[in-house]
């Protein structure tokens, strides 16, 4: 273990209970460090990890990601299975309405990894799905999970490694650099967009989903549905509930979901099943993605602080790595 200026474990600050902050945290306390969590908001993900879908999508991504995301991102279903109960390793599924089957192909041209699938096929991976879709494809190696389990599965790791939680923290602790009177060793920023104007380049991507309630539908993993302007995802939840997102606006307001992404969404699900018709809207949520101008998640070192930011669409798929970058520069290079 590395010997710090405190004289024994390193203690490390984190600051945003974000799904970046507390994949940050944990990894360093599993690593032996001393591990404070300071969040603003009255609960983990109070931002936008909150509205997040959970997919864990190497190879879908990679249609339009740079290739160090699906690099960097191979890791994360071991490392959330590991860590948080009730993942799932079902694949996924990517289908498009008969007018847009030709997306189908230009998927296929910019991803790898995955079967073509029929009616037939389909049927057998979904079968409430039966007769309605002739043509897909199957990434068999992805998953999923519900995020805000998640985060609460996270948060009671790091209580049970000694690591301490403090949420509603006051915003000056945020600013500055407390440690119970004394100063950590080391500062771990992941506050998000909240660190825009200390962060180059940082800015908002606003999202959307909504999330329903439909008994009469059941999906055993993520079904991506193909569109000219804006693809949608259904991820299935636990008790017949299904998280329909996530619309990708260039914009940081958090105002309510607009008219126009309320139907898209809705008629992406209708279009699946017309079981959705009769679906219960739970939930309707906006969230401000942070994101740098190539939409990579980045950690920067600034002195002795470690800012991990600009997560964009893929926090709970990196965020595995870039907290194991965190822990590299820790503890002076990687765990033995």
């Amino acid at each position: 273990m590395t010997k710090m200026e405190s004289g024994g474990r390193p203690r490390v600050l984190v600051r945003g209970a974000g799904v970046a902050g507390l994949t940050s945290a944990v990894t360093l306390a599993e690593r032996g460090a001393d591990v404070v969590l300071l969040e603003i908001g009255g609960r983990e993900g109070s931002g936008a990890s909150w509205m997040a879908g959970g997919m864990l999508a190497p190879w879908c991504e990679a249609e339009s990601a740079p290739p160090e995301v699906t690099r960097d991102s191979l890791e994360s279903v071991e490392w959330w299975a590991a860590h948080v109960p009730d993942v799932a390793r079902n694949g996924t599924l990517v289908l498009a309405p008969p007018r847009d089957v030709g997306d189908i192909a230009r998927f296929a041209r910019r991803t790898s990894h995955f079967q073509t699938v029929d009616g037939a096929r389909i049927a057998e991976l979904e079968p409430d799905l039966e007769g309605r879709f002739d043509k897909g494809l199957f990434f068999p190696e992805e998953g999923h999970l519900d995020p805000r389990e998640a985060l609460g599965a996270l948060r009671a790791r790091l209580v049970a490694l000694g690591g301490t939680i403090v949420v509603n923290a006051p915003a000056e602790r945020m600013a500055e650099v407390p440690w119970h009177g004394a100063r950590p060793d080391w500062v771990v920023d992941c506050t998000g967009i909240a660190a825009e104007n200390r962060l180059t380049g940082l800015r908002g991507v606003r999202g959307e989903m909504v999330l329903l309630r439909c008994h009469e539908v059941t999906l055993s993993r993520p079904v991506r549905m193909l569109h000219p302007r804006i693809p949608v995802y259904i991820v299935p939840r636990a008790d017949h509930l299904f998280m329909v997102g996530a619309t990708m606006v260039e914009s940081e307001s958090l105002a309510s979901m607009t008219l126009r992404s309320m139907v898209e969404l809705l008629t992406a699900a209708y279009v699946l099943h017309p079981a959705f018709g009769e679906a219960e809207i739970v939930e309707t949520g906006v969230g401000v993605r942070p994101a740098y101008p190539d939409n990579v998640p980045a950690v920067t070192v600034e002195g002795r602080t470690v800012h991990v930011n600009g997560m964009y669409r893929h926090g709970f798929l990196l965020s595995p790595s870039r907290a194991r970058q965190v822990g590299d520069i820790v503890f002076g290079g990687p765990a033995a």
